[in-house]
């Protein structure tokens, strides 16, 4: 979920153009040798990007990471807990979110902090992190894949890396001072609702559990999701003895004591003050203390046995960075990449990174989770992993598609287990899970996209059939959910709020949507109502595939020819079928993190409508060209007014593609290069807004590959321009897809030719055959556009069979 206003970021901390290289075929012949030493975890810190660059492995349930402070132990100033420009944290957390919008943001579990003082005073009286934070400075860390490290102005340092469900911390503390570290169990980023914690100092080991949830509880209809959903367990075993203890509950200190519990709640007006922990003391003569920990989502004992069996007792802190290093090399070279300039690079592989570190795993070494039910329940029969977490609204338009891509087995477990957690939930798919959690958070029905999607790409192994029928039901058949308002506008509780009502008229009306953005809703729902039609087909399913198709035209039902003086908008319609007045393109009213002028976009399965709706195919792409410039004939992709190309939001970011479907695919060249080369790139602000659980990232990844899934149920790739002179994507499936452009620059991206396994082509997509099979895209480029390469109206990509 991206922030409603994004900043103009362009002019904020070093996101500018990528430099300009001359690339030569000898440069393009050696792939990358390293992938993990290009990644920047810092990429995305500030500017709103919410990323967070502590230790975590690919799809990890552990993310070992710091939550900064700016006087407010309700807030870190950033929702993925860490703000680069914020230099004073209060400790390092085990569970992180990347990406998210909502403030204060979600997980951020139990952070550890390390104290070399007296303790006196409660650390939940510590209100403004005055006495129990510290300062540091950026020259003295490190963030990498798989492990962070970082020296803090109190003297102490810690040093942490992980594996799939644990993790080592090393801690340093200076000599002559206590070594004290500080388990702030309470306080996860958005509050909890109860929180214990139990010190055995006889076998060196704590032990304890936070009660949490709250994702996007600050919002319109927070008090919805001011509640918890989830218990996060952890065990820690030292390997230095305990030698003094104590706890707190609230503001009372109670030394000594080995057991305390109390949560902070979820309301910011009653988290200062509240909340309960404990600290362990230890010899500080002795050296660095390493914690091994491990969590579940489950138990104590979970946590117990994830640790044992990932980090054996005696295992090195080497051993295990290492580990982690291995993992993410072996998930960023399933795409190699060879040429480019080393900032182009470290965009490409930083934005593979964060695409890759969700969904998170959520089951333990045992088999067991946590459901949406609260119940512990095991793997389904032929599973690998059940993953938690779907920031559905974001990902179903390209994450879902290039985890799919990369690597159908493992969207098949991810596919799996939403369907587990919709079967846990009463049958009904909430569109963001946090964890095992239903929170409601944003609008439309994005599972149904994104199943159809990661099974377009070959991910097949899972109860399709079951998954399917349990999507048409709840898209056919009202429930009382879909008519409440609790929680709306943000967190309607409706899998196809006012479901009703839209099958009777045809759109989500306005005054009885139930719903956060009536014409939103109706575009969301047509494109979820395509998916459904296309995957009928797949499936052999007639009836079905006609019903949806037919339906997923109903978002032509808000087009409005007289909107504007200056043409058509969609524009939100009442029950009655009037149109809501006064009716501005450049405003939120009627939609969801966007405007009428951005939204207008979005219906990319049905070109042919927007064409007609729009006046036809020059009134169309005079209204594009505006979309991405300013009156004086500027760029204009910053996102900062809502007339304009938003990078950083989800609803249009399928519009730079939509020129290959009305013969000008050299504006799809242009635009798509002139995005990549400067929304994106090194520095903290190298991301255009909220990653949004890596949705923005790879949107990046598909854009320098010259590619994009444009109709996100469908696996045609509709084709721009490659960044680099050579890619090639290991599908995970056996398919190989080879990328060649020995021409390729920043500067060096017209399309001249293509061939398609040595044939010349002249459409500007590949079929879903050919992402299936795999083979070899070669493309000539130049630095004029051919204006006659891919402009014949039989070229353009494919379209569903709408009148």
């Amino acid at each position: 979920m991206a922030t409603r206003i994004l900043r103009a970021f362009l002019t904020t901390l070093g996101v500018a153009a990528l430099a300009t290289t001359t690339i030569t075929p000898a440069d393009a012949a050696a792939p990358v040798a390293d992938p993990v030493s290009l990644v920047d975890p810092m990429i995305g810190t500030t500017n709103a990007g919410n990323v967070y660059p502590g230790a975590t492995k690919p799809f990890g349930m552990i993310a070992w990471s710091p939550t900064t402070t700016r006087g407010d132990q309700a807030g870190s100033g950033a929702a993925g807990g860490y703000q680069y420009d914020v230099t004073r944290l209060r400790g390092f957390s085990l569970t992180h979110l990347n990406g998210t919008g909502c403030t204060p943001g979600a997980s951020g579990d139990v952070p550890i902090m390390p104290f070399p003082g007296e303790i006196r005073t409660s650390p939940s009286a510590d209100s403004r992190d005055e006495i129990f934070a510290s300062d540091f400075s950026h020259a003295d860390e490190t963030a990498e894949p798989g492990h962070y490290r970082v020296g803090l102005a109190n003297g102490t340092s810690a040093d942490l890396t992980v594996t799939d469900r644990a993790g080592l911390g090393r801690f340093t503390f200076p000599v002559g001072k206590p070594a004290n570290l500080l388990f702030r169990t309470s306080n996860s980023l958005p509050g909890s609702k109860n929180a214990e914690i139990a010190i055995d100092a006889a076998h060196g080991r704590v032990t304890g559990s936070v009660d949490s949830g709250g994702f996007c509880g600050r919002t319109e209809g927070g008090a919805e999701n001011q509640r918890s959903y989830y218990t996060l367990h952890f065990s820690v075993q030292f390997d230095r003895p305990i030698v003094g203890e104590g706890t707190w509950a609230d503001g009372t200190l109670r030394p000594g004591t080995s057991r305390a519990s109390g949560g902070e709640g979820f309301a910011d007006v009653a988290r200062p003050g509240h909340g309960s922990g404990g600290y362990v003391t230890f010899d500080p003569a002795k050296g660095p203390v390493t914690a091994r920990i491990g969590i579940s989502y489950v138990s104590a004992a979970n946590a117990r046995r994830n640790a044992d069996a990932e980090i054996p007792a005696g295992t090195s802190f080497g051993t295990v960075r290492d580990a982690a290093r291995r993992a993410w090399r072996g998930e960023l070279s399933r795409i190699a990449v060879g040429g480019g300039t080393h900032a182009q690079l470290t965009t490409f592989y930083t934005a593979l990174y964060h695409a890759l570190q969700q969904p998170s795993l959520f089951d333990d070494v045992t088999g067991e989770y946590l459901g949406s039910d609260g119940r512990t329940h095991r793997l389904a029969k032929g599973q690998r992993a059940q993953y938690g977490t779907f920031s559905g609204w974001d990902v179903y338009r390209a994450q879902v598609q290039l985890l799919a891509f990369l690597d159908p087995r493992r969207a098949s477990d991810y596919a799996q287990s939403l369907d587990n957690f919709a079967g846990q939930n009463g049958g009904e798919w909430d569109r963001w899970l946090h964890n095992n959690g239903p929170t409601h958070v944003m609008s439309g029905d994005p599972s149904a996209p994104a199943l159809a999607g990661m099974h377009a790409f070959g991910a097949k192994d899972f109860d399709v059939r079951g998954a399917f029928d349990s999507l048409v039901r709840a898209a056919t058949v009202p429930t009382a959910n879909d008519t409440r308002d609790a929680g709306c506008p943000v967190q309607c509780a409706g899998q196809r709020p006012g479901l009703g009502e839209y099958l009777r008229l045809h759109y989500a009306p306005d005054d009885a949507c139930h719903c956060w953005g009536s014409a939103a809703e109706t575009l969301e729902d047509s494109v979820a109502d395509y998916a459904l039609s296309d995957w009928a087909a797949r499936l052999g399913r007639a009836p079905e595939q006609a019903g949806f198709l037919h339906r997923s035209a109903y978002w032509r039902n808000l087009i409005n020819p007289k909107a504007t003086a200056a043409g058509p908008y969609l524009q939100p319609r009442r029950a009655d079928g009037g149109w809501v007045t006064p009716f501005d393109p450049a405003s939120d009213a009627g939609f969801v993190e966007g405007s009428s002028a951005q939204y207008t976009w979005m219906a990319s399965h049905d070109v042919r409508g927007l064409v007609a709706g729009l006046g036809g195919e020059r009134a169309t792409l005079t209204r594009l060209d505006a979309f991405f410039h300013d009156s004086a004939g500027n760029w204009a992709l910053t996102g900062t007014d809502g007339l304009h190309y938003n990078p950083g939001n989800e609803p249009d970011i399928n519009a730079p593609w939509l020129y290959d479907y009305l013969g000008r695919p050299w504006q799809t060249q242009e635009t798509v290069r002139r995005i990549v080369n400067t929304v994106y790139g090194p520095g903290t602000g190298g991301l255009p807004g909220n990653d949004d659980l890596g949705t923005m990232s790879a949107w990046y990844v598909f854009a320098a590959l010259g590619m994009f899934p444009q109709i996100p149920s469908r696996a045609d790739l509709v084709l721009a321009s490659p960044l680099f002179p050579r890619a090639v994507v290991h599908r995970g499936n056996g398919a190989t897809i080879t990328v060649e452009a020995p021409r390729a620059s920043a500067d060096t991206f017209y399309v001249q030719g293509v061939r398609v396994n040595g044939s010349p082509t002249t459409r500007p997509w590949v079929s879903e055959a050919f992402v299936a099979d795999g083979g070899t895209i070669a493309y000539d480029l130049g630095a004029r556009p051919n204006t006659g390469w891919g402009s014949a109206p039989a070229d353009a990509p494919p379209q569903a069979p709408l009148p």
